[in-house]
């Protein structure tokens, strides 16, 4: 610490002590206070015992408790001694009730649904499957745990903060009584990654034991932890504009707001509205006045992020042609491993649309006892019903619906009643009793067997079908489609009438189209010329052919990637409407001869060698036509090719491995985390226009081509999380700014690092980019341990396109490899943006 840090702690001790605001007996961090008023909470913090359930013949009993910061889930086996394990609520995602995971339907005729529920993880974690004793105490764990999740979600940022403070107090206080002596706060510096030495460390110490106890209490180390945290530098940039150095006044931060964060309308009402949502003072907020602490709460919020907060809304006109958007997909979504021998699963197609992705992928051959089933055909991985697919689908694509289980397979109950009873009209009660005699299952789970709420987008989703089965198990395929999905199938033109252009995502919400082979064309079904089905090529994706094309492997493998013909089943072919696949010839040949609502899809591979043959032509192509890239069969390990070569020359759906991590579904989500996550990106206008070629490679050309100057510089990170489990280890933190764009932008730089701080480490490093087409631009943001005897160790990372920086200053709130929050860890920059001349 720095003499002039320590002056400035000295110098706020008073008010920190003083403070208010941060206290670890906060009502909404301790759930003590509200217990004795909520009974779910009371037994959870009893505790149960129930079956955790992995397979048909793993059920395993385990003792779960809530622990008493309410955050916390502890659970053990009564074999395992002193082992357990815990997890923290703000990791669950949802909670599912009764028979809604592949694991609890193989057990269903064991344990009654309204005994069973899932908790569901964020990011790529698997699903927690547990069987409570009683109906009564999986109920007492299901709503309370959705009170849990419920109280995280709806905590403002200064709760948040609160928490984090007291989850590190529980950590450090090792012997559980309430207080932390010096020897806890030294172990403490380590959790926390900050290599200081002992005499400052014990200084600290010293300053914030204002009863001289020589121990920490809860108060005490809320003081402790703010001047560990002080920021001098959000405090350089605070005393820049004050005037008295000690608070910004109204005209303060209007100046700042105008020269560093460049708003220009409206700035006065915006910086009240500021003081009004961040400063914690109620005094200040008379005086129109902000503190320090209110300038970093807001610096810290959504508003103060490098993420323009107007753009994480729906802001795009979404009325124009799907050719014109690009699409969030997914690559045989159903894998949630390796292409191989993977698990096939519901919850891949769950975890995909809950990301956003509007076009998932299913690979149908035929199955047993006339059920088409869904996996990777000549592989070793798992397979599952298409039936199952469809239901999932129909539930997550744009709602919640309930799901029931009966002998037939996972059904929405909408549907089993429309199956029951029709279009008739009938009390809910009555006919909640007739579909539980039919299908055997508890009355009261008509009412409670449902799901979490999900903020799904309402944009059209596309079903890609890779089609292997016989006519028979097609006309199945088509049956439960319809039936299952109802109106939600889109199986005719909007109008009725024969359509001219693609529609927009905006005329197909709510709606399902089918990607697949189709007989004969809109026209020809409009003028009811379709009889008998067609025969011909029922799949275009055979990825044994990439394999067999590219690498001349043995003669087995090429007598297994000949595209089989079979026939196509009208009912099938009836449910495909816009998205009608066909094979490509060529640019020119698609230009002539193709319709509006055929699409192609090519190989990674293929669709490099058009880039490189005729990049100007394939943009051009992509204004009309949808096209799909998806990667290699060579990727058996499930990797991801870079989405950005495609995305280039518009290419809509280039379709990913959701299931696996990395700098790709980094892109993806960067690419799609605007626009309300709705799925649907519009492309830039240059790539939108069929009279005018835009090639990435000469995007000097383009009409309107003004490239920009990005200046970051990289000021500090805040408690980056360690990576190296070695006792002891301190992150050495390097932050690496990457461009994603055109040939041209492509560009990496990196700070220096810094020793032994991932707590605070401060950088003031400037890095500088040239960006020839800002439009098509992505920054992705990395933070890395430093190792100069090996690769570094991935810590956090941030992906946001260009056009959706704010400039000035801004903090970047980093994600895990996964995608999911690694709070509050960050990173705290300056943007400027210029025009090169």
């Amino acid at each position: 610490m720095t003499e002039r840090q320590m002056a400035y702690t000295e110098r706020s001790l008073r008010y920190l002590s003083s403070d208010p605001i941060l206290t670890c007996s906060s009502p909404v961090l301790s759930c003590r206070s509200g217990i004795q008023a909520d009974d779910d909470l009371k037994s959870m913090i009893v505790g149960t015992v129930m079956r955790k359930i992995k397979s048909r013949t793993w059920k395993k009993q385990r003792y779960f408790r809530l622990q008493d910061d309410c955050m916390t889930i502890w659970y053990k086996s009564k074999k395992a001694g002193n082992a357990h394990s815990t997890f923290s609520v703000s990791d669950v995602e949802a909670v599912r009730e009764g028979h809604q995971s592949e694991v609890l339907l193989s057990i269903a005729d064991e344990f009654p649904p309204d005994r069973c529920f899932t908790l569901v993880f964020r990011g790529r974690r698997g699903n927690l499957d547990l069987v409570a004793e009683s109906a009564e105490e999986a109920q007492s764990w299901i709503k309370g745990i959705r009170k849990l999740i419920d109280t995280l979600e709806n905590m403002g940022e200064r709760e948040k903060l609160d928490q984090w403070i007291c989850d590190w107090f529980k950590k450090a206080d090792k012997n559980r009584d309430g207080q932390m002596n010096f020897k806890e706060v030294r172990d403490l510096l380590k959790m926390m990654n900050v290599d200081m030495n002992e005499h400052h460390a014990l200084r600290l110490f010293t300053m914030a034991d204002k009863s001289q106890s020589g121990t920490l209490e809860d108060d005490e180390f809320v003081v402790f932890y703010k001047m560990l945290t002080q920021r001098e530098d959000v405090l350089r940039v605070f005393q820049e504009y004050s005037g008295d150095r000690q608070k910004l006044t109204l005209q303060d931060l209007v100046d700042f707001q105008r020269e560093e964060q460049l708003h220009e309308d409206g700035v006065q009402q915006y910086a009240l509205e500021l003081i009004d949502r961040y400063e914690p003072s109620d005094t200040a907020k008379m005086l129109h006045v902000m503190t320090i602490d209110g300038f970093l709460m807001y610096l810290s919020s959504t508003e103060g992020s490098i993420f323009n907060p107007a753009m994480l809304e729906l802001y795009q006109d979404m009325t124009q042609p799907l050719s014109h958007y690009y699409i969030s997909s997914s690559h045989n979504t159903y894998l949630l491993e390796d292409q191989i021998r993977g698990q096939s699963s519901v919850e891949g197609y769950i975890q995909a649309l809950k990301r956003g992705c509007r076009c998932v992928e299913v690979d149908c051959w035929d199955g047993p006892n006339g059920e088409p089933i869904v996996y990777h055909g000549h592989t070793f991985t798992s397979k599952i019903f298409f039936k199952d697919v469809v239901s999932v689908l129909g539930n997550y694509a744009f709602k919640t619906r309930a799901l029931v289980q009966s002998k037939q397979g996972i059904m929405p109950f909408d549907y089993v009643c429309k199956v029951i009873w029709g279009s008739r009209p009938l009390p809910g009660s009555v006919l909640a009793a007739v579909v539980c005699r039919v299908f055997h299952f508890n009355p009261s789970l008509i009412h409670t067997h449902s799901l979490s709420p999900l903020q799904t987008s309402q944009y059209p989703v596309i079903l890609s079908i890779e089609n292997h089965c016989s006519v028979d198990q097609q006309k199945v395929m088509a049956q439960h489609l319809t039936q299952i999905l109802g109106d939600q199938l889109l199986t005719s033109t909007l109008d009725g009438m024969t359509p001219i252009s693609l529609p927009s995502p905006e005329d197909l919400k709510g709606k399902i189209l089918l990607k697949g082979k189709k007989i004969g064309g809109l026209e020809d079904k409009m003028n009811g010329m379709v009889d008998d089905p067609l025969t011909g090529e029922v799949s275009d994706e055979e990825e044994a052919t990439e394999i067999d094309e590219e690498h001349h492997r043995n003669d087995s493998i090429r007598h297994r990637s000949k595209k089989s013909k079979q026939g196509l089943s009208k009912e099938l072919s009836n449910c495909v409407v816009y998205c009608k696949s066909v094979h490509f010839s060529g640019f020119k040949h698609s230009r002539i001869h193709s319709k509006f609502y055929e699409m192609s899809s090519f190989t990674e591979s293929k669709a490099r060698k058009h880039m490189r043959e005729a990049g100007a032509e394939f943009v051009l192509h992509n204004a009309r036509q949808l096209s799909r890239v998806y990667p290699s069969g060579l990727r058996t390990d499930s990797s991801n090719f870079n989405p950005q070569d495609m995305w280039n020359v518009g290419c809509q759906i280039v379709a990913l491995n959701f299931q696996t991590a990395g700098v790709e579904m980094d892109l993806n989500d960067g690419l799609f985390s605007q626009n309300g996550r709705c799925g649907y990106v519009l492309k830039p206008a240059f790539m939108r226009n069929t009279d005018k070629s835009f090639d990435p490679e000469i995007p000097q050309n383009q009409d309107g081509y003004q490239p920009l100057s990005l200046y970051i510089q990289v000021i500090s990170g805040q408690q980056l999380p360690k990576v190296n489990i070695k006792e002891g280890s301190i992150v050495d933190p390097l932050v690496r700014v990457e461009i994603h764009g055109v040939p041209l932008d492509q560009a990496k730089q990196e700070t220096r690092y810094i020793d032994n701080n991932g707590f605070n480490p401060v950088w003031y490093d400037t890095l500088q980019f040239n960006i020839q087409v800002p439009e098509l631009a992505l920054v992705r943001f990395v933070v890395e341990d430093y190792d100069k005897t090996s690769k570094n160790d991935f810590v956090g990372q941030f992906t946001l396109p260009f056009s959706c920086i704010q400039p000035g200053y801004h903090h970047i709130h980093l994600l895990s490899r996964d995608g999911t929050s690694i709070a509050p860890a960050s990173l705290f920059v300056h943007i400027r943006i210029t025009k090169v001349t």
